[in-house]
C-alpha cells in the first residue's frame, strides 16, 4: 500500500518466522491465476490492472473483507483507517520495493507459476457438483 510514509503496518511484504524464530520468510500476493480475493469480491472491487496484478480499486471497495477471508495466501489485508481492502498491486508494473531495496534481496522478474490451488480447487468442486442429494 502506498502511503507515502514509512508505515511497516501497511505493507504488503510480510515476515513470517519460522523454527522458533531462528528463520524468517517473506511473503506477499503472489497474483494466482485463479484470483481467488477477486472471486470473492460482492461488488467486482478487485480487477486485473496493466501490470497484471489483482488491484482493489478504493472507490467500488465496501470494506467486506470477504476478499480477505478468501485468499488462501493471507496476503489481502484490511485497513482500518480508510475501512477498505488493500494487497501488492505490483506498482503498476514496477514494484517499488524492489527498486528500493539496497541489497538487491527484493528483485521483480515475470514468471511463470505454478498454482497448486487451482487444481486442487477444480478437483474439489468437481467432486462436490457430482454428489447426489440425499
Amino acid at each position: 500500500m502506498q502511503t507515502g510514509q514509512f508505515q511497516p503496518s501497511k505493507s504488503v511484504i510480510r515476515v513470517s518466522p519460522f523454527e522458533g524464530y531462528t528463520s524468517y520468510a517473506p511473503y506477499t500476493c503472489t497474483q494466482c491465476a485463479e484470483g481467488w480475493c477477486m472471486t470473492a469480491c460482492p461488488v467486482g472491487a478487485i480487477q486485473i490492472n496493466v501490470a497484471g496484478a489483482k488491484d482493489v480499486i478504493d472507490d467500488t471497495c465496501v470494506g467486506c473483507k470477504l476478499c480477505t477471508i478468501a485468499c488462501p495466501y493471507g496476503t489481502m489485508f484490511y485497513d482500518g483507517d480508510t475501512q477498505k481492502a488493500y494487497k501488492c498491486n505490483l506498482c503498476g508494473g514496477a514494484p517499488a520495493c524492489a527498486s528500493a531495496c539496497p541489497t538487491q534481496a527484493i528483485t521483480f522478474e515475470e514468471a511463470e507459476t505454478a498454482d497448486w490451488i487451482g487444481d486442487f480447487a477444480a478437483e474439489r468442486t468437481a467432486r462436490v457438483l457430482t454428489l447426489e442429494p440425499r
